[in-house]
């Protein structure tokens, strides 16, 4: 999940830092560089946050199938 949130936030970063800049007539060079930076910044973000949401979702179907099994095995909560 992580690289699927690193790859969607780089890519959505670049494109509108090239948008922005081919919009205001930016120096050409300026505009790659700073969409660049934004690819990787966003990227490095995208990773954490999809890192996090796999976590997450991994402890809660983890608690869930832990829950079912000792409702089916007789256990108390």
């Amino acid at each position: 999940m992580a690289p699927i949130y690193a790859g969607t936030l780089g890519l959505l970063a670049l494109v509108t830092s090239l948008a922005h800049g081919m919009i205001q007539s930016a120096d050409p060079q300026a505009v790659l560089l700073r969409a660049w930076l934004s690819l990787l910044v966003f990227a490095a973000l995208g990773y954490v946050v999809g890192a996090i949401a796999a976590r997450a979702v991994e402890e809660s179907v983890r608690a869930d199938i832990q829950a079912e099994l000792d409702a089916s095995a007789g256990k108390p909560d």
